[in-house]
């Protein structure tokens, strides 16, 4: 039989979001398996898209710069692929709730525009989406499964778990084969880290290599459980591989929660450098916080053998190091705003 890894070889596969964090990263792991990539990402500039993201495979890939909401671009590009791995979004939650309307449009409407174009265009297509684990909201229980009610807390939550829907409807009433991944908090190398607003841990790696400080927002006690992107990028490619995750939703969650505070001084300890302090929440975000959160993966595990494997110190490490190479790369010239977890 046929392995998940050896699936890809010789194979077209489509990234939407592809010079993004995961899709990046994703992008060099099929380029390695001998896939034949082909990247599709807007650039939009306060996004994650960085070209250096590919640096070392660019001459491996094909890179096609449109936006997945032009409905007759994704016609053509879908055409000819087995699997793509649809990773287009704005993953900002405040961005959510001060520009609703336009998470809706890249959130929500164009996942109906990559689905449609499927359906019509290449209906036997792999679709792998994107999901978060921010649908849930404030859960009632821990750790959530699967099974956990769906009642997001902000703007962004309600059209990631609309574009979820989406996906399992469009498997199950049109035959394009589908499923989603409800990622928690992914880190590692090739993540944004020019501005705050895409996520904290990317933006305390930036504080902690800069030797700044962090602040932590309330007590610093909340849970999170943490995935290293190259176990999310494994999760991606189960999922694309099998026929077994059609249909399906799966958690995505670390090894084992932490709470911030702990979080912070393990970066601080593993860099060498960085401070923190904790400070009173924000009320705009503290509107929208979830408090304590970490994921149930054994659906995953069960249906696709996966498992996060990397511990968060290990994983921490290579972040680190990544940046202290390319750190140019990745923050601007000029100084940006500070941010607090």
């Amino acid at each position: 039989m046929t392995s998940y890894r050896e699936f890809y070889r010789d194979r077209p596969v489509l990234i939407t979001g592809g010079l993004g964090f995961i899709g990046s990263n994703l992008a060099h792991q099929l380029v390695t398996l001998g896939a034949r990539v082909l990247i599709v990402d807007s650039l939009i500039p306060a996004y994650g898209g960085n070209l250096f993201n590919i640096h070392g495979i660019e001459n491996r890939v094909r890179v096609n710069v449109a936006d997945i909401r032009q409905q007759t671009t994704m016609n053509y590009l879908v055409q000819g692929q087995d699997v793509i791995f649809n990773l287009a979004g704005q993953v900002s939650h405040i961005d959510s709730m001060e520009e609703p309307y336009t998470d809706l449009e890249i959130n929500c409407r164009s996942q109906l525009t990559l689905l449609e174009a499927c359906r019509h265009n290449n209906p036997a297509v792999k679709v792998v989406f994107a999901g978060t684990r921010q649908i849930y909201g404030r859960p009632d229980s821990l750790p959530v499964t699967e099974s956990h009610l769906v009642r997001p807390t902000d703007v962004n939550g309600i059209n990631k778990a609309a574009g979820e829907n989406y996906h399992l409807v469009y498997n199950n009433v049109f035959g394009v084969r589908a499923s989603s991944l409800r990622l928690t908090n992914v880190y590692g190398p090739r993540q944004l880290l020019k501005h705050s607003r895409q996520g904290f841990i990317a933006w305390f790696i930036r504080l902690v290599l800069e030797d700044k400080e962090v602040q932590i927002f309330g007590d610093g006690t909340q849970l999170r459980d943490f995935v290293y992107v190259d176990d999310a990028v494994d999760a991606f490619l189960r999922a694309g591989a099998s026929d077994a995750s059609n249909g399906e939703a799966f958690n995505v969650g670390g090894l084992e929660p932490i709470r911030h505070r702990e979080l912070v001084e393990l970066m601080i300890r593993t860099a060498g450098s960085g401070r923190f302090r904790c400070t009173p929440w924000p009320p705009d975000k503290k509107a929208i916080d979830i408090g304590d959160f970490y994921a149930d993966s054994s659906k995953i595990g069960a249906t696709l053998g996966w498992k996060p494997t990397t511990l968060l110190a290990d994983g921490l490490k290579r972040t680190f190091d990544f940046y202290r190479a390319h750190f140019a790369h990745y923050v601007p010239a000029t100084g940006e705003q500070v941010a607090s977890l």
